[in-house]
């Protein structure tokens, strides 16, 4: 966001320098991203002075030359030649000075220099209006009316105002603070100069000759919509003041009603829009939504199928307008346009959000809406407009201002402990200190006593809700360099953590899977409902829909951690990634009859090679084992032991193992079915494992049995048996857990032979 530091300097003094601005709102928490001077004239009329002809004379070589000396203030005289046929003694005029750069109308920059023209010496040059880019006549050099002393800049007689533009990092939450005086607050909190607001008290009807009607049919999307109209509007150029305002920040000036708009926006932080009065189908104004794929054109002539939760502004028959987000093409003014209805209005963020990114329509008015605008400040955008209107366009009110306001938006109460805060900052800050940090940013303190108080915060701080959020702003204005850093830091984490804390416990699997050259993943929980069909195991009836959802990919909460995980796999691999080791915790999501339900999870996902291709070796794919590996390490780090395993053939996996612990499946593991690798378009195969993590975490063992060291060395038996091909690995390891079970460390099959050469 770029503000201008000239245009800040009208609502609140500012004793600072562009740099250390700079560095008090980036301390307060505005990052102040880069610093650009802004020049309303290229080159700022830098160099160039004002100046008095003493003498003038014919050049002696040249008849249509002059020889001038001129007084430039500087003590001495300066000899210029001088080609203008107007040039003569006693003249004030705008004297480039040597080394000043000129940047001419239409012409290529030049830099004066000292020079000998056909003999003569000149130092410097007498300017003609078009030489110095303050416009396009080159009749004859500036003849200044002006009792300015020889040497005052330029700048200062035309009053030029050069300008920095501070490009500000703004962080969603700050909504606001997209205003120059919301700026302005930061800076009143820092420095304690007041915030000068423009006056609106010269606002008043002219008369009631342009009548509307306005309904808000939706209040939820809409909580409250303030017009007015206005009459005998003149469309033509905004003045030179409005245009550079405009310019400083990066903005084309248009015309002068859609220029003050733009103006009360980035001065206020309020988004307006101007309709044509006379377009508006029975002077009604109607605030619904419209049937879903209802045709809309915009201002950018292109048509648009609506959505049935994208909030309409319509008159009695058709939408005229995107609500906080996009105007019509049909509604909007014209250089004909000679009576307007104003809107200033309050809009859900979430509805505005919505829609514009399901639109792809991002504007300043979304920018601001869709964080969250001031439901207070909607009347009086509308008379600063208004009264800007009547300066620039020749308005005059027509009607009242109509304020749809049927349920108006409370403060935010807050209770806050001074311990919370001195706990929180670490360190004791004085009441009184608290107490006028809050003050100066608009928050009012109720049923103050020596534990704490109510911090009452105004609505257009959306960000500020909870106490720490409180606690923050007294940090950020206060100073974060200001906190001291005590000399003996201690932590009581340790001691007030509970028996099985599932950070700590999630944190040592991550560790353990990251020491194994896995990549932990964060994928989205919305998925596509369509995935269900891929198997039995989803079921349709049991998706938890999104009521306002973004596009039909994200239309549910995701079953399972598979499909989310494949699409990085997926993603990884067409990027040329094929040898891929990921894992993720997160939640899958149900619902039942007795409610909704949340699932933790944890999922492995292995593909490509474990061994990349070497000239000793070739490359060696990923195995089951490998997967199976990993399974058995989590549990062990966990120091939980599988109870037995089963084969697992599902519509998901079409091999694989149960591992349980008790009774219940502990961890699934196996190869993914080709019939869901080829619908998410993976052409190799894909090992994957789901851990039930709420099982794991209530099944976690942390008191851990410590046993001496055997007195005898490790034995190692190779046993080959001759068995009937349908008796599973899973009968040879419960027999060898009933045979022995004190001298038996593990059990494992290392190798398979099938063939003729078997007894039968």
């Amino acid at each position: 966001m770029k503000v201008s530091y000239n245009w800040l300097r009208q609502y609140i003094n500012i004793n600072q320098i562009p740099e250390e601005l700079s560095k008090i709102l980036t301390d307060t928490g505005l990052e102040v991203e880069g610093l650009e001077k802004h020049e309303t004239i290229k080159g700022g009329l830098e160099g160039l002075v004002i100046g008095k002809v003493l003498t003038c004379a014919k050049h002696p070589n040249a008849d249509k030359l002059s020889v001038t000396t001129v007084d430039i203030g500087n003590g001495t005289v300066s000899p210029i030649v001088c080609g203008a046929p107007n040039v003569a003694e006693g003249q004030m005029v705008v004297v480039a000075t040597v080394g000043t750069m000129l940047y001419p109308t239409g012409g290529d920059e030049f830099q004066i220099k000292k020079a000998k023209i056909r003999g003569e010496i000149s130092e410097g040059m007498i300017c003609a209006e078009d030489e110095i880019g303050l416009g396009t006549s080159h009749e004859g050099i500036m003849v200044l009316d002006t009792e300015l002393k020889p040497g005052t800049p330029a700048s200062q007689y035309f009053e030029i105002e050069n300008d920095y533009v501070l490009e500000i990092g703004l962080t969603p939450n700050r909504a606001d603070a997209t205003s120059h005086i919301g700026v302005a607050r930061d800076i009143r909190a820092v420095t304690g100069n007041e915030v000068k607001w423009p006056s609106v008290e010269a606002f008043k009807v002219d008369d009631h000759s342009l009548p509307i009607e306005v309904i808000v049919e939706n209040p939820e999307a809409c909580p409250r919509y303030s017009g007015i109209t206005l009459n005998n509007i003149q469309i033509k150029e905004s003045p030179d003041w409005l245009k550079q305002r405009l310019l400083a920040l990066g903005m084309a000036p248009i015309n002068n009603v859609v220029d003050v708009t733009n103006f009360v926006l980035h001065e206020v932080g309020q988004p307006l829009h101007a309709f044509d009065y006379a377009k508006i189908k029975e002077q009604k104004v109607v605030v619904k939504t419209l049937p879903n794929n209802t045709p809309f054109k915009t201002l950018d002539e292109k048509e648009r199928k609506l959505r049935d939760h994208d909030l309409m502004i319509c008159d009695s028959e058709s939408p005229m307008c995107i609500a906080g987000v996009f105007g019509g093409i049909e509604s909007g003014i014209s250089d004909t346009t000679t009576t307007m209805f104003l809107e200033s209005a309050y809009f859900d963020a979430a509805y505005i959000r919505k829609t514009a990114t399901v639109h792809q329509l991002k504007t300043d008015a979304s920018f601001r809406f869709e964080r969250g605008t001031d439901p207070n400040i909607t009347v009086y955008a509308l008379k600063r407009a208004a009264l800007l209107l009547k300066e620039v366009a020749g308005a005059t009110i027509s009607s009242e201002i109509i304020d749809v306001y049927p349920t108006p938006v409370k403060d935010f109460e807050v209770p806050v402990t001074y311990h919370h805060i001195n706990r929180l900052i670490g360190q004791e800050l004085p009441k009184d200190k608290i107490n006028g940090i809050l003050t100066s940013l608009d928050i009012k303190l109720e049923n103050v006593t020596d534990a704490g108080f109510t911090a009452v915060v105004p609505p257009y701080r959306v960000d500020v809700q909870r106490e720490a959020d409180v606690i923050e702003e007294i940090l950020r204005i206060y100073g974060f360099n200001n906190i001291d850093l005590p000399e003996h830091v201690g932590s009581s984490f340790l001691a007030n953590s509970p028996a099985k804390d599932p950070d700590k416990i999630q944190q040592k699997v991550s560790s353990y899977l990251v020491s194994n050259g896995l990549y932990e993943i964060m994928t989205n929980s919305l998925t596509k409902p369509e995935y269900a069909s891929l198997t039995k195991s989803l079921k349709d009836d049991e998706h938890v829909e999104i009521l306002n959802k973004l596009s039909e990919d994200l239309g549910v909460m995701r079953q399972s951690l598979l499909f989310t995980g494949l699409e990085v796999v997926a993603r990884n691999i067409n990027h040329k990634q094929k040898n891929l080791k990921l894992f993720e915790f997160g939640k899958q999501y149900f619902k039942k009859e007795e409610g909704y339900k949340e699932e933790r999870r944890l999922a492995l996902f292995l593909t490509g090679a474990t061994q990349e291709e070497h000239w000793d070796s070739p490359e060696k794919s990923v195995e089951f084992h490998h997967l199976k590996g990993l399974a058995e390490g989590v549990l062990a780090k966990l120091n939980l032991q599988t109870s037995g395993s089963t084969d697992s053939v599902t519509d998901i996996l079409h091999y694989g193992l149960s591992l349980t612990l008790g009774q219940k499946v502990a961890v699934e593991l196996g190869s993914v079915s080709p019939k869901i690798l080829k619908a998410l378009g993976i052409k190799q195969e894909v090992l994957y494992a789901s851990f039930d993590w709420d099982l794991l975490l209530r099944k976690t063992n942390d008191n851990i049995m410590v046993k001496p060291v055997a007195k005898y060395p490790e034995v190692r038996r190779d046993l080959s048996l001759v068995i009937n091909k349908s008796v599973s690995y899973k009968d040879i390891l419960e027999l060898t857990q009933k045979t022995e079970r004190n001298l038996i460390k593990s059990v494992d099959v290392f190798d398979v032979y099938e063939g003729e050469r078997i007894e039968q």
